[in-house]
């Protein structure tokens, strides 16, 4: 089972497009038709269940959102 918080303890770079997509009032569905990737992806990479994204998708996300990849992905160095 997927448990975001223990998930959240031990990883350090934190996703944070949920956050930024809200503030933009933006839908799942919409985000990933104008990236061109499938909601299941994008869902994959809202919960930070990937081991990496493709610069070219950040681009795309950052310029859709009008945000900077700081506002997406935050690092963490917590290790307890």
């Amino acid at each position: 089972m997927y448990d975001p918080k223990f998930m959240e303890k031990f990883m350090a770079i934190i996703v944070n497009l949920d956050v930024v997509m809200a503030k933009r009032k933006m839908r799942s569905k919409d985000l990933a038709a104008q990236i061109g990737i499938s909601e299941q992806n994008l869902s994959l990479l809202k919960t930070g269940k990937v081991k990496g994204m493709r610069f070219d998708t950040l681009q795309k996300i950052c310029r859709i959102l009008e945000c900077q990849p700081g506002d997406i992905l935050e690092y963490s160095n917590q290790t307890d």
